[in-house]
């Protein structure tokens, strides 16, 4: 009996391995299935994300070449306009230096002999001149018998003098002027001791 046991056991072992086997196959194509569909679904959400990294590169370049043109237009506006400041400056007083220059002219090429017409000639020229720089905003700085300020006063000699008293200024040798404000040259002047 030992020996039948034996044999129906051998014998029933290949049918429990045929019974593992058929269920494996089973279980194996379900695996595959799965796989299958996990890996559908890892490149269906591959293909999203490729889909959405290729939108933000592309939102990126647009951003990109918005900055970099914004950046070009501004440095476009200031180089304008410093290059308007610089035309400011260098035009601003054409018109002053051309009409004294024509008034100067008509003054030298009048008759000398007639002394004082000369002479009022020449002082109209002069306050046409001193009323165009006064509109321009310059303004002559006063420094006789004024108290000494080096902001203002450029001294170049000292005196005793009984005129002034001592630190103020005594004698103006080159009027000084400003220009809105800004000292554009100081007054040359003696200071008393």
């Amino acid at each position: 009996m030992t020996n039948k046991t034996e044999k129906d056991q051998n014998v029933q072992m290949p049918e429990n391995e045929n019974i593992q086997d058929e269920e494996q196959l089973k279980e194996e194509p379900e695996a595959e299935e799965q796989e299958q569909n996990d890996t559908n679904k890892t490149s269906a959400e591959g293909s999203e994300e490729k889909e959405e990294t290729c939108e933000e590169v592309k939102e990126d370049e647009d951003l990109n070449t918005k900055y970099l043109r914004l950046m070009a237009d501004f440095q476009n506006y200031k180089k304008r306009t410093e290059k308007q400041k610089s035309e400011i400056h260098a035009y601003a007083n054409e018109k002053i230096v051309i009409e004294v220059m024509d008034n100067f002219e008509r003054a030298l090429g009048a008759d000398a002999s007639e002394g004082d017409s000369f002479k009022q000639g020449i002082e109209m020229i002069f306050k046409q001149l001193s009323d165009v720089l006064t509109d321009a905003g310059v303004k002559e700085i006063e420094a006789e018998s004024t108290v000494f300020d080096p902001n203002f006063h450029n001294a170049v000699m000292m005196e005793d003098t009984d005129k002034v008293e001592s630190g103020m200024v005594s004698e103006v040798l080159q009027k000084g002027y400003t220009l809105n404000g800004k000292v554009i040259r100081p007054a040359m002047v003696k200071v008393a001791n």
